[in-house]
């Protein structure tokens, strides 16, 4: 299938991947040589089946893993020890059970961590974060703890903490896991609102074509397929190849 992009090479890329291969330390390989470009403000939606790589390509995204070889490059700069920083700054990544980014005593405190950490103190941190959680709706929940919240207010604030970086890209591991159809269809809407550039890993097939223009399809630690969602979703034959499908009576017309 051809790419949705019609840019030209030239044009510096959001996101660069480059012959990725991933080996596990007990030899399992995860990542069979994945070769993969995002340009700046693109949607795409990370497609497969479980034990796809799907998850595996994420985290080295911002280094998390570390790629056994390749390349990965963020707005031209290549992930290594000297730029691991600067690149978990441009690539915010939220992990598919808030829980495992949520640890601090308040709403407010989570949201601080990140920006904190890349050097900001006083009234830009305060601005930064109130922007953040603003952006998510959940300002009026700043001094509340975490685990009184709703899962789907957990999954907002889990995005704030990473929005409130100011990343050049967003990450999202699996965003419409375990929530109920409003708070789904509230933070597809969230989401849409967003000018970052976009990589969704998701098994919901429906909330790929909701949200993404593009969608790349991987299976056994490759790219199989890329190309419109839609044409990806109309495929049924290559669906079923590698173990996905629609939800029963859901219709792409």
């Amino acid at each position: 299938m051809e790419r949705v992009s019609t840019e030209t090479a030239v044009r510096t890329a959001a996101l660069q991947v480059e012959g990725l291969i991933f080996d596990y330390p007990d030899g399992h390989r995860a990542l069979g040589g994945v070769d993969l470009r995002v340009d700046p403000g693109e949607r795409v939606a990370l497609l497969g089946p479980n034990g796809a790589g799907k998850t595996t390509l994420a985290l080295h995204l911002n280094g998390v893993l570390r790629p056994s070889v390749g390349r990965i490059a963020v707005g031209g700069l290549e992930l290594g020890d000297r730029t691991v920083h600067e690149i978990r700054r441009r690539v915010g990544l939220v992990f598919q059970d808030p829980d495992d980014q949520l640890f601090m005593p308040t709403v407010r405190e989570d949201v601080e961590f990140g920006p904190l950490n890349f050097g900001l103190r006083g009234e830009q941190l305060r601005q930064r974060v109130d922007a953040a959680l603003h952006a998510v709706g959940m300002a009026e929940h700043a001094d509340r703890s975490p685990l009184h919240l709703s899962g789907g207010q957990r999954k907002r604030v889990a995005l704030a903490t990473v929005l409130a970086c100011d990343p050049e890209m967003l990450v999202l591991d699996e965003p419409s896991s375990n929530l109920e159809p409003v708070a789904r269809r509230e933070l597809a809407e969230l989401l849409l609102e967003l000018e970052a550039t976009m990589l969704m890993v998701t098994h919901d097939l429906p909330y790929a074509l909701q949200l993404c223009p593009r969608s790349v399809l991987v299976d056994g630690g490759r790219v199989v397929a890329d190309g419109p969602t839609r044409e990806i979703l109309s495929d049924t034959a290559l669906l079923a190849e590698h173990r996905l499908e629609l939800p029963y009576g859901f219709r792409l017309d």
